[in-house]
């Protein structure tokens, strides 16, 4: 009998339109023990405005039972790791009316589907703590009055995939996540055997049996007439690898690599695409660091045109992670030389070599970038170089490290696109030998792609500029989007999948960070990333 009056006074909480005091209660202590993790302070301004909007009703519970939205959002919650995310974050759907009640269940709701609006449509962490340069503040969305939507929402699923990234490189990546989930729970984890030397595509390989699984399952072994030397090749291409066809030691080591961390890579990139901004005033350029590669977009954000960058260096001169607007471009570029390469590194070849100046193409300029020398060094001017009151750049050549193009979008890393004399580092698969500057393979097509909608600038404008006797600036009529992202995985087109190495180390960083739990660093963005360093 008592049972029976307990619930028709939860019944009747649910749907007599009356303020409940439980409720009220519960939001305002900012934790619920029933959670995994029941501190929700970060959110409660939040919370308590969703329920404020509708005085303090029940939201999800109708009758004594959860109603069909709550369902649909309950079975969201429960396979978030399909959008990349963990279900343990949001694990009001473990909970039952029946066993904690109305009130702790509607709670438990509202604040993991905040939880997970926010994460899925921002990211959990907020890139500053990387010190990466996206507004992580100009997304959050309204947390109450989206949540508010999905209570009559007739489909809440769709409701919620509108939040995410709108790029069919995101997309295409959750789908990719889902295959690799897959892939990771067929394959039996077996390890290739090491060797002393590579094997040569023609020799015996005790572990030719385990390969071919590996491959036929990856699918880099596709048909019939497909050789196990043809599969090792398709795999280390799409591994950032020499394609030879060789068992060597780094292609070893991303064979034997856990199909978990692929997923766990898959992961950490759908949270970097949450980071940046979900739309652009017109089509953007991207660089993806770790895969060395830069692609400018056309309307339909399909890449128009493609090409290999070098990046800087993984010790000390990282390219960093931001995004900013190309605002104008100079061809025959002077190079002012950074203080800390002028010091470190052309000051000591000077003292040794005084012809190294005029033979290099460099000159001495003041504070007023007035020329002071072009070939003889004095120990005045020496001691001066050193201390910082005179400069070196590099003349407008063949020889300019910036080669004849410099693409410029102002920022605070004072980071650019620039040519390069320096071509054979292109055919190299790792491509991190910059001060931090981004050299790009072909900066003419770049020049045209970016002049595209200037009149009379074509390939042979172009052409000519790069030969001209003076440094020319051209102003952009439209700023471009340039964004500088760090992703480990790339699902293109066709679907194929390609991983990279983590060569700054951003994915262990990240991974570590996530798994601390709520509240992530985004709420309490602090610093772990290294200082700025002197770029190209």
């Amino acid at each position: 009998m008592r049972l029976a009056i307990l619930v028709a006074l939860v019944v009747c909480a649910s749907v007599s339109g009356q303020p409940d005091d439980q409720l009220q209660l519960l939001v305002h202590s900012g934790t619920l023990s029933d959670l995994h993790w029941p501190n929700f302070a970060p959110l409660q301004p939040d919370v308590r405005r969703f329920y404020e909007s509708n005085g303090y009703e029940l939201a999800w519970v109708r009758w004594g039972e959860p109603t069909q939205q709550a369902r649909a959002l309950l079975h969201v919650l429960e396979n978030a790791q399909l959008t990349g995310l963990d279900p343990r974050d949001y694990d009001g759907w473990r909970l039952s009316v029946s066993d904690v009640g109305a009130e702790r269940f509607d709670l438990a709701l509202t604040i993991s589907a905040m939880r997970y609006i926010s994460d899925v449509s921002s990211g959990k962490v907020n890139p500053k703590v990387f010190s990466f340069g996206f507004r992580f503040d100009q997304k959050k969305c309204d947390l109450a009055a989206t949540l508010r939507t999905l209570t009559t929402a007739r489909d809440v699923p769709a409701e919620l995939s509108r939040l995410e990234p709108p790029f069919e490189g995101y997309w295409r990546t959750e789908k990719a996540l889902a295959q690799y989930f897959e892939l990771a729970r067929k394959d039996d984890g077996a390890q290739l055997p090491g060797t002393k030397k590579p094997v040569a595509p023609d020799a015996s390989y005790p572990g030719a049996a385990r390969l071919d699984r590996l491959l036929r399952l990856l699918g880099d072994l596709r048909t019939p007439n497909d050789t196990l030397v043809d599969a090792l090749k398709r795999f280390q291409i799409r591994h950032g690898l020499e394609p030879d066809g060789r068992l060597g030691t780094a292609t070893l080591k991303e064979l034997n690599a856990p199909l978990d961390q692929r997923v766990r890579q898959l992961q950490l990139v759908l949270e970097r695409w949450r980071w940046v901004p979900h739309s652009f005033s017109r089509p953007p350029i991207v660089v993806n660091i770790p895969e060395f590669r830069l692609r400018a977009y056309d309307d339909q954000y399909r890449p128009e045109l493609e090409m290999k960058v070098v990046v800087g260096k993984a010790y000390r001169h990282k390219t960093p992670v931001f995004s900013n607007q190309m605002t104008h471009m100079i061809f025959r570029p002077y190079w002012d030389v950074p203080m800390s390469i002028q010091v470190a590194e052309l000051v000591p070849k000077i003292a040794k070599d005084p012809g190294y100046l005029a033979k290099e193409e460099y000159e001495i300029v003041n504070s007023k970038r007035q020329v002071v020398s072009r070939g003889a060094v004095t120990p005045q001017m020496l001691a001066e170089l050193r201390s910082g009151q005179l400069f070196i750049r590099q003349i407008p050549g063949e020889k300019n490290a910036l080669g004849h193009i410099k693409f410029l979008f102002p920022n605070e890393y004072n980071v650019y696109l620039h040519g390069t004399p320096a071509k054979a580092l292109f055919l190299k698969s790792r491509r991190d030998f910059s001060h931090g500057c981004i050299r790009v393979e072909k900066p003419e097509e770049l020049a045209q792609w970016v002049l595209r909608g200037l009149p009379g600038w074509d390939m042979d404008r172009i052409r000519e500029a790069e030969a001209g006797a003076d440094s020319h600036q051209v102003n952009l009529d439209k700023p471009i989007p340039v964004l500088i992202v760090y992703g480990t995985a790339v699902v293109r087109e066709g679907g194929e999948v390609f991983f990279f190495d983590d060569i700054y180390g951003h994915d262990a960083a990240l991974e570590q960070l996530l798994g601390q739990g709520y509240p992530y660093s985004g709420w309490q963005p602090t610093s772990v990333a290294p200082g700025l360093h002197p770029r190209e």
